[in-house]
């Protein structure tokens, strides 16, 4: 029995590396935020339209909240740690995590969106040729 699609583990497997979901090759992005408009290797789109990236900030949030507000429930059921400190804690945390996170987010987003829509939206901008 095969748990995933083939497809769908090249997706997961390019979000985690950071890599372009449709070829796999192609570096997501520059520097810690930094992220080219199309790929280096096969030419695709990365941001399709304005706003694109806006469910990233949803799957960053969700992990984010389900990171601090679990770990905070599972410290306060198997420790004695104190509020204080606990809150200290996971405010850390929920302020460091997301700015790490950013990156896979987005890497998420895309993947997720290729592997339901493979191809570019059919209005494209062409490239001009240089002479």
């Amino acid at each position: 029995m095969q748990v995933m699609s083939p497809r769908l583990r090249r997706a997961v497997r390019a979000a985690l590396l950071l890599r372009c979901p449709r070829c796999g090759q192609g570096r997501l992005f520059r520097g810690m935020f930094s992220m080219p408009q199309r790929c280096e290797v096969c030419d695709l789109a990365f941001e399709r339209e304005p706003g694109y990236f806006v469910g990233a900030i949803y799957v960053n949030y969700a992990a984010t909240a389900a990171l601090t507000i679990g770990g905070f429930l599972l410290l306060d059921a198997y420790t004695t740690i104190s509020l204080t400190l606990q809150l200290v804690l996971w405010s850390a945390v929920g302020i460091a995590f997301p700015l790490w996170f950013f990156r896979y987010s987005k890497a998420i987003w895309l993947a997720v969106d290729f592997f339901f829509s493979p191809e570019d939206p059919p209005l494209r901008l062409i490239r001009k040729r240089s002479a």
